[in-house]
């Protein structure tokens, strides 16, 4: 059956609080962070993803204090993200404690950035963030900046030579399903997961239950990661995982 699906909370961090909100803009509070991933810890989630959305030094300082904070009180791998936009960033990071990061604009803008970061770390550490939307000519293309700047680099294309780079798996976010909660970007997700030899994990979409078994069977996902309905309590995670196993998906109970 090979390899267990993965669940993973993501959570949006800003000046120390998590936050969620929808197609990138509307944020609204979600409470702390370190009590959010020791809940997250205890009910069952595989992995973690923490996101640094304030791009200022002192939120800087802030989310690495809330790193190493974290990774005292959970027991599952954790993966964080935002501003990571040189090497030191990745070992400072790391040095807090977290197990991978994640790295999405710095990547576009500085590709041999990948190959740092496996050569000298192992490929397990570098996730490749990718957020990109379909557009009306049927193109899915990359953005950085938090949404805010579209690139001429198509989806395909680049994730293929951020596997080729070294990169152990890619986070793909579609910015057209982003909070929507209506399911994911499962024919996107599929050609993905049909090209390329690292695994990918599905972001952007989740509403109920229904679309994460979706995402696994029809989008070939080897993760799901969802925020809101695990921080609104929408969606509990043991309950999430019984369902998925009682529809044949391979899930850490």
């Amino acid at each position: 059956m090979g390899l267990a699906k993965r669940i993973i909370p993501c959570l949006d961090v800003k000046d120390g609080m998590t936050v969620k909100g929808v197609n990138f803009v509307n944020l609204r509070n979600a409470g702390d962070p370190v009590e959010l991933a020791r809940q997250y810890s205890d009910n069952g989630a595989d992995e973690l993803v923490f996101l640094d959305i304030t791009a200022s030094a002192d939120g800087r300082k802030t989310f690495t204090n809330m790193v190493s904070k974290v990774a005292q009180v959970i027991n599952i791998p954790f993966t964080v993200g935002g501003g990571i936009n040189a090497f030191e960033d990745v070992e400072r990071m790391l040095n807090a404690g977290a197990d991978k990061v994640s790295i999405n604009s710095a990547a576009i803008k500085n590709p041999s950035l990948i190959n740092q970061i496996s050569s000298a770390f192992g490929s397990q550490v570098c996730v490749c963030a990718i957020d990109a939307r379909k557009e009306d000519d049927g193109e899915w293309y990359c953005y950085i900046k938090g949404g805010r700047e579209r690139t001429p680099l198509k989806l395909l294309e680049w994730a293929k030579e951020v596997s080729q780079r070294g990169a152990g798996e890619i986070l793909f976010t579609s910015m057209n399903h982003d909070g929507v909660k209506q399911g994911f970007a499962n024919e996107a997700l599929a050609m993905l997961a049909d090209e390329l030899p690292i695994p990918v994990i599905a972001s952007g979409g989740a509403g109920k239950r229904e679309h994460f078994l979706d995402a696994f069977t029809q989008g070939k996902a080897d993760a799901v990661l969802a925020a809101s309905v695990f921080h609104f309590g929408e969606i509990a995670i043991p309950e999430l995982k019984a369902y998925l196993s009682a529809e044949g998906i391979k899930v850490r109970i």
